[in-house]
């Protein structure tokens, strides 16, 4: 088929190319949508099979939580290369790549009959949905003009929170009623539904300057250091913070990320060109993706443990009662991006750090008792202020990216979200370890139970740090009674502390988010050269 290529021009795309379905920008972006649903859903219904995999393969704690990193690892070192990818070979080429993949290798992991298979298609799924997220924000970015991509935005957003609250749900429902191997052959149909989408509707958009090399030494370097980076955070609750190995790898990643930065200088074509820092706006953005991510994924960790070891509630209640955070988020991203187009991102980034600050400040005085309804309120306004920011700060990150560098800057975007993630997880639950080694010893001592010795003690702390009660079976009622109050007492002054924790980070944001303005080269993204 003979490729007809169109020039950049400032007036936008080809009319000719949108008249069909190919290139439109609202069927793009229900393209896009239905395939970034289908890994967002993965990432949330997926803890909900893990105990479900574990007793069905005998798995051990290790292995479960291998099927997580596994996944989180692949996911986070790929994501910047991946955008590359996409800049180089096209966007619409990598998302169904990426698609095709994530399908089989969900497919692969419904078949497995050993956790080993199961944690090597998990990487698998990382590998290929990190090649679908930034090409689909490449994909919006190179479609829609300039005065609708913060719309379109808010729209991938509101997707994004709904699958996200979706999961939870689904995922109890199919464990409860077929199966874990469900859990992951949901993705099959979906995935299908979204490769003939995209098929169909999708548009290959390149910038005439698109690059044409690799920077393979970059890419081992970044890789090398985003790698190091993550394993510290995920094992630094296991190891602690002052072992050799935590700072023997994050020691790793210091020099990794500074060999790739004097790399990146001499290099004639970049992974990353660093000139796209010298932006003060995306650079900004790109700290406040971070920021927020530490303040909402730390803290969000927390609170399932809240609601179904404190308060008892299965996972499918638990994620019903996250629906008014969710829904916010699903409510509020059309909306933020309607506010971020007509007053730009500042305003309304500030103010959605602001309002989450007060959220976690308020999570910060739950208690063991607190009802649903004060509860929603507070997931509710969390909800409400994450969703400008969620919206805001990527289109901060692209929009002040050069066209041609769009995947990278998707990669980026993603990957500052799993980096503050992971960051929050970890840093926040040394909190919660270090509030509760302070006070559970003593909590025990003021109600009168038998003491504990050392072991035992230790023991039993590992589990408040997720709200479990160790109540040793048999025990008398009220005894039974006695010891889950200090437990729940305890883990709730440990969550407070770690959501105080929170607010002060998310303080920080708002005033990172006052550096932040409308994307200097969002116009360009209309005036892509679309090969077909």
């Amino acid at each position: 088929m003979t490729s007809q290529i169109t020039l950049a021009k400032e007036t936008g795309p080809d009319p000719a190319a949108r008249a069909g379905l190919r290139g439109h920008p609202w069927l793009t972006l229900f393209a896009v949508a239905v395939g970034v649903m289908m890994v967002t859903l993965d990432g949330t219904i997926v803890a909900v099979a893990n105990p479900a995999i574990q007793k069905d393969l005998g798995a051990s704690l290790a292995e479960v939580q291998w099927i997580t990193n596994g996944y989180l690892l692949a996911l986070a070192v790929s994501l910047i290369t991946a955008g590359k990818l996409g800049d180089r070979f096209g966007h619409r080429q990598t998302f169904l790549i990426g698609i095709a993949g994530f399908a089989l290798s969900s497919a692969a992991i419904g078949l497995s009959t050993g956790v080993g298979l199961v944690i090597g298609f998990r990487v698998a799924q990382g590998l290929f949905g990190a090649l679908l997220m930034p090409a689909a924000l490449g994909l919006l970015r190179a479609t829609f003009p300039a005065e609708k991509l913060n719309m379109a935005i808010g729209i991938w957003g509101m997707v994004i929170g709904a699958s996200t609250a979706a999961g939870p749900i689904v995922g109890g429902l199919l464990v409860e009623h077929v199966s874990w191997q469900s859990v992951f052959f949901i993705n099959v149909p979906v995935g299908v539904i979204a490769l003939l989408l995209g098929l169909v509707i999708l548009l290959d958009h390149r910038a005439e300057n698109a690059p044409r090399s690799f920077d393979l030494p970059g890419i081992v370097l970044l890789s090398a250091a985003m790698f190091s980076l993550i394993w510290a955070l995920i094992k630094a609750a296991e190891w602690g913070w002052g072992d050799a190995k935590t700072l023997l790898f994050l020691g790793a990643s210091v020099l990794c990320f500074v060999l790739f930065a004097v790399w990146e200088t001499k290099v004639s074509e970049p992974l990353i060109p660093l000139g796209m820092f010298r932006s003060l706006p995306l650079s900004a953005g790109t700290v406040l993706m971070v920021l927020m991510a530490f303040a909402f994924m730390g803290g969000l960790f927390f609170v399932t443990f809240y609601l179904q070891n404190v308060h008892g509630m299965s996972p499918v209640d638990s994620g019903l009662h996250l629906l008014p955070l969710t829904g916010m988020m699903i409510v509020g991203s059309p909306l933020a991006g309607a506010a971020i187009t007509k007053v730009g991102p500042r305003i309304p980034l500030v103010a959605g750090m602001v309002a989450t600050a007060v959220a976690c400040f308020g999570m910060a005085r739950l208690t063991p008792d607190t009802g649903t309804l004060t509860m929603s309120l507070w997931f509710a306004l969390l909800g409400l202020g994450l969703a400008p920011v969620m919206v805001g700060a990527t289109e901060v990150i692209v929009g002040n990216a050069p066209l041609e560098l769009s995947g990278v800057a998707g990669g980026l975007q993603q990957a500052a979200m799993q980096v503050g993630g992971s960051l929050g997880t970890a840093v926040l639950g040394a909190v919660m370890a270090a509030e509760v080694s302070d006070t559970f010893g003593d909590n025990w001592q003021s109600a009168g139970l038998p003491p504990l010795t050392p072991e035992q003690l230790a023991l039993a702390e590992t589990g408040v740090q997720v709200g479990i009660a160790p109540v040793p079976p048999g025990a008398p009622e009220p005894v039974a009674q006695t010891i889950a109050g200090v437990a729940h007492d305890t883990f709730v002054s440990g969550m407070s502390t770690a959501f105080t924790c929170a607010a002060v980070v998310a303080v920080l944001a708002a005033v990172v988010a006052c550096f932040t303005k409308r994307g200097q080269n969002a116009e360009a993204g209309a005036g892509a050269a679309a090969h077909i």
